[in-house]
């Protein structure tokens, strides 16, 4: 029987690449840089690599929010002064809007008052905090935990237990964990030993290496799965 549930907040509750999007409109405009598409794809490929060496403990929250920048904007001819201005700019635009994934406001409405749920993410606190307090999503929930305020990062263990330890009556047994990256939410449910669903809905192959325990394409399916684990 589930109790809990940990739901990922990026591109599982939030569609990150429509936020993405429009931060980094506002922010080139800021700079009159021209924005297309082909730079748009560029800077999330870079900007994903980062994010995988955090995970991994290869570099640190201050050196992903610069060095994505830096490196776009050596490839497109501009130094690292610019790519300072545009950090500065795309982390404060990037709080101040929000777009949903389909299905996300109906799906906490249908569970709220049937679970418990808490938010576990990794993206920057003050990004995290701008976009809850706008959507009101919040309230849904009955603890944030956020990487930048435990001082550890999904998938470590360590991650999990600083936010279990500050949930009452926790039994991992009773515990799910909900999001779309296999290699920080679901490999962080393995190391936490809870159970995990990966919610794919691009239809991605699976990863052997990190075998999610159930998987959902869309969000709306997901009551009906919780109430069969």
């Amino acid at each position: 029987m589930v109790k809990d549930i940990l739901f990922d907040l990026d591109d599982t509750l939030f569609d990150f690449h429509a936020d993405e999007r429009v931060a980094l409109e506002k922010t080139f405009a800021s700079l009159n840089i021209s924005l297309d598409d082909a730079v748009c794809a560029r800077y999330s490929e870079i900007n994903k690599a980062q994010w995988k060496a955090l995970e991994l403990g290869e570099i640190t929250r201050a050196q992903v929010k610069l060095r994505r920048f830096e490196l776009l904007f050596e490839e497109l001819g501009y130094g690292p002064e610019k790519a300072g201005q545009a950090a500065k700019t795309y982390h404060e635009r990037l709080a101040e809007d929000f777009h949903y994934m389909d299905g996300a406001p109906e799906l906490l409405e249908e569970l709220n008052g049937k679970y418990r749920m808490f938010l576990v993410s990794n993206g920057n606190l003050s990004v995290q905090e701008g976009r809850l307090k706008k959507s009101g999503i919040g309230r849904y929930f009955a603890g944030i935990f956020i990487s930048e305020v435990l001082g550890a990062e999904k998938p470590s263990r360590r991650f999990f237990d600083l936010a279990f330890e500050k949930i009452p009556d926790f039994d991992p047994a009773c515990a799910v964990i909900v999001g779309d990256s296999l290699t920080s939410d679901i490999r962080g449910g393995i190391n936490a030993g809870v159970r995990t669903i990966w919610f794919n809905p691009k239809g991605e192959p699976a990863v052997p290496e990190i075998p999610a325990d159930h998987e959902v394409r869309k969000l709306k399916d997901l009551p009906e799965l919780l109430r069969r684990l």
